[in-house]
This record gives structure tokens, C-alpha cells and sequence, in this order.
């Protein structure tokens, strides 16, 4: 059994322009992202899904420089650049990541995929993404590449091929579905990437921690850091998510 993390990525964003080509403690957004991945332990293989237009030509020489496959297709149809991805690498199980979420808890993915890997049989999709405990920027999708394919032949909406999984998480009578939820609610928290406090957010808290952790740092570590710099819980509080 392969399992395949595929992290979509592009330059194209509304809101803030190259977010994950920005540099944060001396490495791109993309790259410490990459590098979390690298921690999760229980995949096989990491594939960055892009655009096949020029101006993510710069992504493509990203991933080279990390070492990282990648997969080119249509900028608005993600769910078919998904599809290939995991058909070219041969994915049994994908894990959907996104490239603005410097933040990912490698520990939280790596239960999260572990809990789909041991009840396979019950699920064919896990996640922590629709019914919200984590963070927001934590976010990790695991399904069976014949959810996937059953969604890449069937789903006909813009949404849904434009957010990959909607077909699948909106269709529980076609698809078998669980959440992977925290103890606690920390869903008002938001640590993904889209604006500009985003940006500043997530700067102070690589301040703060990259260089003590050697980007080893998880979501406990975020949350005491809270504590000690309360200021950081308004930086991006603003911000509404775009809907879907």
C-alpha cells in the first residue's frame, strides 16, 4: 500500500500574491511546509500538485531545488490534478495538504493518516477539515484513491472540482466518512496562510520558536506560545475565510 501526500500549489492567489514563495525565517512558506511534511513518518512518497502555467514554472523549480516530485495540470480543475498526481505515483491512500499552511502538525497528520490506515475498512475518508476541533491550518484529508476516482468521474460542479474533496465529504450515502476531532476546540484559531496577518502571525511565531525547535515545533508548543503573547490571538482574528 502507497501512500501519497499531495500538496496542491500556485502562485495564483487574490488576497496575497507569491504567499508561498514568501520567505519566513530564511526558507519560502512552500519549503517549511515541505519540510514538516518530510516529519510525518507514515508516507511513502510527497507530490506537489501545480499549474502548468508559466508563472508556476517558479513552484516547479521549488520542488526541484527540494528534491520534491511534482505533477502540472489545470489551475482551476484541482480535482483532476489530483487525480493524476496520485495515478502517475501510483497513490493507494492520499493526503491532502495544502502549500499555505506553514504551520502543519506532523504529529496531528500522522494520527489522523494513522487512523484511516487502521480502519480502512470502515472509512474510505478521514480528516479534522468539516467538523472543526483543530486550528485552521492544520488541516489533513486522507481517502482511497477510488474515493478520488469516483469523484474525478462524477463530480460536475466548479466547487467541486475546483476543492478536490466536496463531492466526497457531500455524498456520506456514496462515501464512508469520519472526523478526526481534538479534545478541545481550538477551531477559532487560524494558522494557515491568506493575508496579510496571516503572514505576520505566522512570522512571529517562526520567531519565536524555528530557531529553539529547529522547526520541530507542534501545535502544543503554538498554544503555549499563546499564552506567553496573548497579542497574537487578535493579529489575524479578523479575517473571514472564503467560503466555499
Amino acid at each position: 500500500m502507497k501512500v501519497v501526500c499531495i500538496i496542491q500549489a500556485r502562485i495564483g492567489s487574490i488576497r496575497l500574491p507569491g504567499k508561498i514563495l514568501k520567505k519566513i525565517c530564511d526558507k519560502t512558506v512552500l519549503e517549511h511546509g515541505i519540510d514538516r511534511v518530510r516529519r510525518i513518518g507514515n508516507i511513502n512518497d510527497i507530490v506537489i500538485a501545480t499549474t502548468t502555467l508559466e508563472r508556476d514554472n517558479l513552484v516547479v523549480e521549488e520542488a526541484e531545488k527540494l528534491h520534491v516530485k511534482y505533477y502540472r495540470g489545470d489551475e482551476e480543475d484541482v480535482l483532476s490534478r489530483y487525480y493524476y498526481a496520485a495515478k502517475e505515483n501510483n497513490a493507494d491512500v492520499i493526503v491532502r495538504i495544502t502549500s499555505d499552511c506553514p504551520l502543519i502538525d506532523y504529529e496531528v497528520s500522522k494520527k489522523i493518516i494513522q487512523y484511516y490506515i487502521s480502519n480502512m475498512d470502515k472509512y474510505d475518508y478521514v480528516s479534522n477539515t468539516i467538523d472543526r476541533t483543530y486550528p485552521r491550518g492544520l488541516d489533513t484529508e486522507v481517502f482511497s484513491f477510488g474515493a478520488l476516482e469516483k469523484a474525478f468521474f462524477q463530480a460536475s460542479s466548479v466547487i467541486e472540482r475546483e476543492h478536490v474533496t466536496p463531492y466526497i465529504w457531500n455524498n456520506p450515502n456514496m462515501f464512508k466518512l469520519t472526523q478526526y476531532k481534538n479534545d478541545i476546540d481550538y477551531s477559532k484559531l487560524r494558522w494557515t496562510l491568506d493575508t496579510k496577518e496571516d503572514f505576520d502571525l505566522i512570522n512571529k511565531i517562526y520567531d519565536a520558536l524555528y530557531l529553539k525547535k529547529n522547526n520541530n515545533f507542534n501545535m502544543i508548543d503554538v498554544l503555549k506560545l499563546y499564552d506567553l503573547l496573548p497579542e497574537l490571538y487578535t493579529i489575524n482574528s479578523e479575517i473571514e475565510q472564503k467560503k466555499i
